[in-house]
């Protein structure tokens, strides 16, 4: 694979993370320009071939988390992973930062991820949390948050490996916000192939008339139709 480093910063900036930023205030999530090329898509997707490269493997029905599996990798990242993971971190930081202060919230989070992941180690949070996930017809995901330990970023991605309506049909990424005394809202989202959504880990500010208030969230996956739906996962914290 030829994700280097400058390249993967290259599509990361190409986003223009204004509108994003806006979108996330507003729904919990936004697309973000490719990350990935088609063909560096299949080669990640190959991966999931490959258990040497992952530290373990989830069978979502045996934790009655959905249907499907998924594969954390180990610290040694695939080198397009890394890639896209230290690329994407610098451009969500703001984003983090504005959403902790509007919630009053501690914003612990250094300029540089390895920094960052340095922290969550000393704080024995040191497995890696980077996951390909793979799911075939009718698996799908239980409504769910990506918390491993008290140390927490409050973004993720998650990137499309196959083409949707054309390598798989349903499987659609879902996400629904629990609002306060009012009915749960929901949406689905179908992700582009290359293309990554940004979302929120677990919450996302909300205005009220009293100033921000924290908006529960949770994300998951539709039941899938038909062929092969896999994505990657890059979480920016290590888990316990």
């Amino acid at each position: 694979m030829t994700l280097t480093p400058a390249l993967a910063g290259r599509r990361a900036a190409a986003t223009g993370w204004a509108a994003p930023a806006e979108e996330l205030d507003v729904h919990g999530s936004a697309p973000t320009a490719p990350l990935l090329t088609p063909a560096e898509c299949h080669e990640l997707a190959a991966l999931y071939e490959k258990p040497e490269l992952f530290r373990t493997t989830v069978d979502l029905a045996r934790h009655r988390f959905g249907s499907g599996e998924y594969r954390y990798f180990t610290h040694d990242l695939p080198a397009p992973v890394a890639a896209l993971r230290a690329a994407v971190y610098p451009r969500l930081l703001p984003i983090a930062r504005d959403w902790a202060a509007r919630l009053g919230r501690p914003a612990p989070w250094p300029d540089t991820l390895d920094d960052w992941l340095t922290r969550c180690h000393a704080a024995g949070q040191d497995r890696s949390a980077q996951i390909l996930l793979s799911h075939g017809p009718g698996d799908w995901n239980a409504l769910h948050r990506d918390v491993f330990g008290d140390l927490v970023f409050p973004l993720q991605v998650v990137v499309a490996l196959d083409a949707y309506g054309t390598d798989h049909t349903g499987g659609e990424f879902l996400m629904v916000e629990q609002r306060p005394r009012a009915q749960s809202r929901g949406t689905a989202t179908a992700l582009r192939q290359g293309h990554g959504l940004v979302f929120t880990t677990r919450d996302r500010p909300v205005g009220t008339r009293r100033g921000w208030s924290a908006g529960a969230m949770r994300h998951g996956v539709s039941t899938v139709r038909s062929g092969r739906r896999r994505t990657l996962g890059l979480v920016f914290h290590d888990a316990s």
